[in-house]
Parts: structure tokens; sequence; C-alpha cells
């Protein structure tokens, strides 16, 4: 992936505690255009990240994980379909901050993340997480979340309507509900899985406004 065009892999030493250098600057320097940008946190092999960049070729989007044999396969397919508003970046998201600015950010999808059973503060809809996502998204920024997870899914919007966060939408079987959303749509090859298991699709939307103290939940802590 170092000669993709289309992928970022920057080493620890380049991201601990210091800016990478498109911070702020992925709308000039990387896309070379203005348009908002869109990031899905843990995008696997890209099914969503390429799926959102082919509904919406006026906006720009970013998939980020940790795994490079995943990143590979969705990288790969944006560049033999020719998609130019997708990247991708190969990093932890714990590390997120470094990446972007004040901002810079208009809406983040968090699509089948791990869980966390255990660990309420590791889940990437945590207080501690969303807190991180506050410094780069606009205010009023969505936040997608697609999940197999019940527990993860009504931890978030318990969490959402404690902290007074706007819900715009949730469901606990998004495939039977009337949502006509073709954002939503999107599925990829685990999500199918799932289905084929009966398992049902839980998706919540919700807005993060920028200044608002967020507290965790009591039971959770």
């Amino acid at each position: 992936m170092r000669l993709f065009p289309n992928v970022l892999q920057p080493p620890f030493e380049d991201i601990f505690e210091q800016d990478f250098f498109l911070k702020g600057k992925w709308s000039s320097d990387f896309f070379s255009n203005d348009r908002p940008i869109t990031i899905e946190l843990g995008c696997g092999k890209g099914e969503y990240t390429i799926g959102l960049a082919r509904q919406f070729p006026e906006r720009n989007f970013i998939g980020i994980d940790i795994k490079g044999a995943r990143i590979w396969k969705g990288a790969k397919a944006a560049l033999n379909e020719g998609i130019s508003n997708v990247g991708f970046l190969r990093t932890r998201i714990d590390f997120v901050e470094s990446f972007f600015a004040v901002n810079e950010i208009k809406e983040v999808w968090i699509t089948f993340p791990d869980p966390q059973p255990r660990k309420s503060l590791k889940r990437l809809t945590s207080s501690r997480f969303l807190k991180r996502y506050q410094r780069f998204l606009i205010n009023e920024g969505v936040i997608h979340l697609k999940t197999d997870n019940p527990g993860l899914y009504h931890y978030t919007k318990r969490l959402a309507e404690f902290n007074n966060l706007p819900v715009e939408f949730a469901t606990e079987d998004l495939y039977k509900s009337d949502s006509k959303d073709e954002i939503l749509s999107i599925r990829t090859f685990y999500e199918n899985m799932w289905i084929e298991a009966g398992l049902p699709i839980h998706y919540l939307r919700f807005r993060l406004y920028s200044g608002v103290i967020l507290n965790e939940l009591a039971d959770e802590q």
C-alpha cells in the first residue's frame, strides 16, 4: 500500500502527542477541493466508505482502520473504479485527534465497532471518544452508529439522551423500519452475514454539540 496514492500509513512517532502534517489541510493538500469531509472509524474493507463516496461525489470521505489487509481491499477497489473523493488512513483510532483540526469534519460514521462489553470508556461511542470528536467535528455535526450489538446500541442511545444530544433517528431493526434512506442500505460483508443469520441491525443518528460538557453514564462508570 505504500504505492497507493489514496492511502496514508504514518509511523507511530509521527503522530504520538503531535499533529499529523495534513491536520487542517485535508481539503487543500489531499483532496484539492473544499468539499465537506466525512470519516468512517473502523472502516474494515472500506465497503461503507466507498459506498458513501459513490453516492455523494460532491463530498469527501476518509476510512480509518488499523488493519492493513482490510484497508488494502477498499483502497484497491477505489483505485480500480477511479473514485477520487475517498482516502484511507491506517492508524489507531486513539490517535484520531492528531489528524483533524477544529471544524474539519462534518460527519462521523461508526460501523460495527467492537462493543467492549466490559470496558465502556473504550467504546467508540463513549463520552471519552465523543470528547475527542468534539475537537474536530463541526458544531452539531452528525454521529452515525450502525451495529449488530444491542448492548452498544442502547448504551449509546442512553448516553446521547443523558447528555441532551439530539437523537434524530433510532431503530433496533433497521431493515424492518420505515427508513427509506439509501445511505443506510449500504451493507458490509459482515453485515450481510449477520442479516443472513437473522440478527437485526441497529442504527442510531444523533448530533454532537461542540461546546457541551459530556458526562459518562453513572452505571457504566
